[in-house]
């Protein structure tokens, strides 16, 4: 088999134009034109010698090779940037302030955290866990430089990259039937953080879309009021499936009688166009360890 070696610069346009959800979006992060970028995915389908890409509707689509290949592709990238920090790392400096959504604080932000640390001792980090609303007011008001959030079309903010977009799931407790089934007797009781929260409102919208009664049952300041409520079976709360302690489980629409629910967008929110480079590297290590840590739905 003849031994190939693939471009580095081309793998990245790749990988960045599959984080972004856009090659158009990819041409402008990393300042090339669209006929650049397309001459690049071309060459990684001749080096690669196989299809990456298929026809999907107005857009395209990973083949199993191309999936394949950006898992091996992010794979490279990060040792690539790993050597070069190695080299030049320790010389970022500087001040980095941070947000993360409740749901990312216990799963993401130790590794992120360590991973920069380690590799940029000089540059001093700010983080803050907080709700959607708080979070996308820093990222306006320029009181923080990254935030990593839930997001609908009302939770915009001018530099963002979407990641993905995650299912929304009722939670109950774990050990219950997950074909537990709504009561006609009365109605649901429903757990929920406080208002505003995008979960609550997606959560009680489809239960007034399909007719089914609800009433609040716990309202909690924090995620871990809510798993207590949820587990002591004052009532079921919506989700998505990432970071769910082994206490609780999603339950199953179509046995349990809950209507579905919608996705949910997860975004990266940048308070500046363009990054300072110690902001620019902690985006990077946050949207590979986001990446890593979610699964495929």
């Amino acid at each position: 088999m003849r031994r190939i070696t693939f471009d580095l610069d081309v793998l990245r346009t790749f990988a960045t134009g599959m984080e972004l959800g856009s090659f158009a979006k990819a041409a402008v992060r990393l300042g090339r034109s669209t006929s650049a970028i397309s001459a690049q995915l071309k060459k990684l389908e001749q080096q690669a010698e196989t299809s990456i890409f298929v026809k999907s509707g107005r857009g395209l689509a990973l083949t199993e090779a191309g999936e394949t290949m950006l898992a091996y592709a992010r794979r490279l990238l990060d040792l690539n940037d790993e050597a070069a920090t190695a080299i030049h790392g320790s010389e970022l400096a500087g001040w980095v302030r941070l947000g993360l959504q409740e749901d990312f604080g216990e799963t993401i932000l130790p590794e992120v955290l360590g991973q920069f640390a380690r590799a940029h001792p000089k540059v001093r980090i700010e983080a803050r866990v907080a709700r959607n609303a708080e979070l996308i007011d820093r990222i306006t008001s320029d009181r923080l430089d990254l935030a990593l959030a839930w997001s609908d079309a009302s939770a915009r903010t001018p530099h963002s990259d979407h990641i993905k977009d995650l299912p929304m799931c009722w939670v109950g407790p774990a050990g219950e039937p997950r074909n537990w089934r709504v009561s006609a007797d009365e109605p649901l009781p429903l757990a929920s953080l406080e208002a505003p929260c995008l979960l609550r409102t997606a959560a009680t919208s489809a239960l007034d879309r399909a007719g089914i009664p609800w009433r609040q049952s716990f309202v909690s300041p924090s995620l871990a009021g809510l798993w207590a409520a949820t587990v002591a079976g004052l009532g079921v709360t919506v989700r998505t499936p990432f970071g769910l302690p082994p206490s609780v489980q999603p339950l199953v629409p179509a046995d349990s009688g809950l209507p579905p629910l919608p996705s949910l967008g997860l975004v990266l929110h940048r308070s500046q166009a363009q990054s300072d480079p110690a902001t620019a590297r902690l985006a990077s290590i946050m949207l590979q360890a986001v990446h890593n840590a979610i699964p495929t739905y």
